[in-house]
């Protein structure tokens, strides 16, 4: 029996796409730990590791994250200097033979350099493609940004570690990549050391709970924007004006910062909730109106449904102009998010057949490309 060690950071969008990967490697014989806040023990546990508990010192709260890069690369640094530590003293007697690390866990290339163990990079977004850095010159070459990637060659060294700061956050060694194939930009120039397997999805009803379609035919929409920058009423509102007078059933996540009392009474064909089973909703939906996240725009392109983008940062804006270019979604600025433009948007998606043609493609290239089991095929490659 080998022993996995998964590294991760408190976000859903990170944790939730490696715990199939998880339940796969137990399957399979391995013992795998799991290094997570302790807000994660539980659907670790689940998954079938050992959950390995240290504190974060990243934001858990509602608009925390900052949009700006070398801002958040040092909530990231501030995080590897805290947990190091912890990590080292817990791991001091009980080894693993391979680390597994989201892409913002840097404690994990330091310590499996320490121990002389392969360290193999989980990435549930984007990965560097030949001439990233160059087209991201104005972000890099910030002067900001520049003087991050000092201080972060300062703790490598400190650490024993001979990485380059740039190569340590934007180069693995190995890395499984979980998402589309098509969907990274410029996929036809990234290295082969990046290993596609699209979403790795499960069933979550154990931690998620389940959902049941109502017995009527009407069609299904999902609102969800995922737990962070939720609190805009405004926004469901308009949603509650757009869709409540529409023959559809329509979802609508609120997450947990916005009082429902703010929203007034939903309408008869809306369901209200905090938090829903998301990938159990989209199995079922039609449309999904969606912040792009990652792991939720991959749930939806999995199941084959049209998106509407409603991006609050970075990342979600590159995933929903990417929606566009493939031509199976919409990108709605927020400030422009009004009823008849949300309305509009859904109703042009799911009646254009050349949406549904595309949809049905990327739904094929992403169940072929393996999932959990290709994941799982990875990381014991990389074993033996």
């Amino acid at each position: 029996m080998s022993h996995i060690a998964f590294f991760n950071i408190p976000g859903h969008g990170h944790v939730n796409p490696t715990l199939p990967v998880v339940t796969e490697l137990v399957n399979r014989g391995h013992r795998v730990t799991y290094a997570v806040d302790p807000g994660f023990a539980g659907i670790v546990a689940k998954a079938g590791a050992e959950p390995v508990l240290h504190p974060t010192s990243l934001p858990t709260d509602d608009r925390e994250w900052p949009t700006e890069m070398a801002p958040a690369m040092r909530l990231f640094l501030g995080e590897a200097r805290t947990v190091l530590p912890v990590l080292a003293a817990a791991y001091a007697d009980d080894r693993p033979d391979l680390v597994v690390y989201d892409i913002g866990a840097w404690t994990a290339r330091v310590l499996a350099g320490r121990w002389g163990v392969p360290a193999i990079q989980f990435s549930p977004t984007f990965v560097a493609y030949e001439g990233w850095e160059e087209e991201m010159a104005d972000m890099y070459d910030h002067p900001d940004v520049e003087a991050f990637f000092g201080e972060l060659d300062g703790w490598l060294a400190a650490e024993g570690c001979a990485i380059p700061a740039r190569t340590y956050v934007g180069h693995p060694d190995r890395a499984v990549v979980s998402i589309a194939r098509s969907f990274q930009p410029n996929h036809e120039s990234v290295h082969p050391k990046y290993t596609f397997v699209g979403p790795c999805l499960s069933d979550r009803s154990s931690f998620q709970g389940t959902w049941e379609r109502p017995a009527d035919d009407r069609p299904v929409l999902l609102v969800s924007f995922g737990s962070a920058y939720t609190n805009e009423p405004g926004i469901y509102r308009q949603c509650f004006e757009a869709f409540g007078d529409l023959d559809w059933h329509v979802v609508v996540n609120i997450g947990k910062h916005v009082d429902p009392a703010e929203l007034g009474e939903p309408p008869s064909n809306v369901e209200l909730h905090r938090w829903v089973p998301q990938l159990e909703i989209l199995s079922h939906a039609k449309a999904f109106i969606t912040h792009c996240g990652m792991g939720g725009t991959m749930e939806g392109l999995y199941h084959g449904v049209p998106m509407v983008g409603l991006p609050a940062i970075g990342e979600q804006v590159m995933n929903a102009v990417r929606l566009v270019d493939l031509g199976v979604g919409r990108h709605v600025p927020r400030e422009e998010a009004t009823a008849e433009v949300l309305r509009s948007a859904v109703l042009e998606l799911v009646d254009d057949p050349e949406v549904a043609r595309r949809l049905a493609g990327l739904k094929a290239e992403i169940r072929a490309a393996g999932g959990t089991a290709a994941a799982a095929d990875v990381v014991e490659a990389e074993l033996r």
